[in-house]
């Protein structure tokens, strides 16, 4: 990829002349559509799958994704359960793109081939992220970080934009570590979330000791600010560790308003975690101009993209500019990689162990090429 690609590509998910009007109008920023309620895996810290439930019709996606974008919605989040068992989902990024979304798409990766990668970007998908919990799997969590490492090759020279995320709790711990090194030494920006309460605000897995957590917040903290490719913002960074110290922070949720959810069943969710009976064609401007105010579940909230939406639109400045310095941080580093020789035999990567040793991509220590085949329910 040219230098100036990838320095294009540390800015491209901010649209600053339509944000900018977003933070202004009373039109919404992003959509999280669920395409699908179905998911392949089971994890149990999970709310948000139903394997009961059948796929959405195209016909329907399309009609909601019309009415998302009169809204003036501008991004679209396609989610689920898992986005790709849904079979219609290559189309379904290929419309949000001709209505002029843009478009990024959240998968556990399982499902990932060469072949799909390549559709999804001929449809225009411009980002995609990629959720894992550990390098291995865990009766708790089952989406590990190996099982999907030779997949990552899929994206090289790919003008998707891939980053990773991990989530943060007692089962993961252990691994989270080595899950941000293995994602930030193949130059992918990642990130570890502090896993959130479900909607009757309980965790469904061990939170995990709070002053280790701690610890690895500031440690991604401290690395964003020095410009390494921590993918969250600083805000929400500060702000997952002020819920592990209970403090309070004052802010406006904008769920609902700048952001909102869909279900598959085509109804307005304030939230992932807050859910109404009105369905997406019925709702107009006032309604969502309705849901801006202090809402009394937003204090110790963990769903961390509402957070991050209001506090954008409450502290634009703060907020943009302290993501932009990071970023640009990065550039340098991208012009020493550029002025590297070229070899036709690239040099095989290091993934790193949960027990902190190191092992080469490829290498006869077992680590899989990206051609090797996986069969991946055997995996889980």
């Amino acid at each position: 990829m040219k230098l100036l690609d990838k320095i294009g590509r540390e800015f491209s998910g901010y649209n600053f002349v339509e944000s900018g009007k977003r933070l202004f109008d009373r039109k919404p920023l992003q959509c999280s559509l669920y395409v699908t309620d179905r998911c392949n895996l089971d994890c149990a810290y999970c709310t948000e799958y139903d394997n009961s439930r059948p796929h959405p019709s195209l016909d329907d996606l399309k009609k909601w994704i019309r009415k998302i974008r009169e809204l003036g919605t501008m991004r679209i989040a396609l989610v689920g359960g898992e986005p790709l068992v849904h079979p219609n989902i290559v189309e379904v990024v290929r419309y949000c793109r001709e209505l002029g979304f843009a478009t990024s798409l959240t998968t556990n990766g399982f499902l990932l081939t060469r072949k799909l990668v390549a559709e999804l970007e001929d449809a225009g998908l411009q980002v995609m992220q990629i959720s894992v919990d550990r390098m291995t799997p865990s009766p708790i969590t089952k989406k590990s970080f190996k099982t999907i490492l030779p997949k990552l090759d899929y994206f090289d020279n790919s003008k998707i934009s891939l980053h990773i995320t991990g989530v943060i709790c007692a089962d993961t711990l252990p691994e989270s570590r080595a899950v941000l090194e293995t994602g930030l030494s193949r130059g992918i920006p990642t990130e570890v979330r502090l896993v959130h309460a479900d909607p009757l605000n309980r965790f469904r897995v061990d939170r995990g000791p709070r002053e280790e957590l701690e610890r690895f917040i500031d440690s991604m903290i401290e690395r964003k600010r020095r410009g390494e490719k921590i993918h969250t913002s600083e805000a929400i960074l500060n702000y997952q560790r002020s819920l592990l110290r209970g403090e309070h922070v004052e802010w406006t949720c904008v769920a609902g308003y700048k952001l909102f959810f869909v279900s598959a069943q085509g109804k307005f969710w304030i939230c992932s975690m807050v859910h109404t009976d009105k369905h997406i064609m019925d709702v107009t401007l006032d309604d969502l101009y309705a849901n801006y105010h202090k809402k009394s579940c937003q204090e110790g909230c963990g769903v961390y993209c509402a957070v991050s939406a209001s506090l954008l639109v409450e502290k634009p400045v703060r907020v943009l500019g302290k993501e932009i310095l990071a970023r640009t941080k990065r550039v340098p580093s991208m012009f020493r990689t550029s002025s590297r020789p070229r070899t036709d035999d690239p040099k095989p990567r290091r993934i790193t162990n949960p027990d902190g040793t190191h092992e080469m991509n490829g290498s006869a220590n077992g680590s899989p090429s990206a051609d090797d085949r996986v069969t991946l329910r055997e995996s889980v």
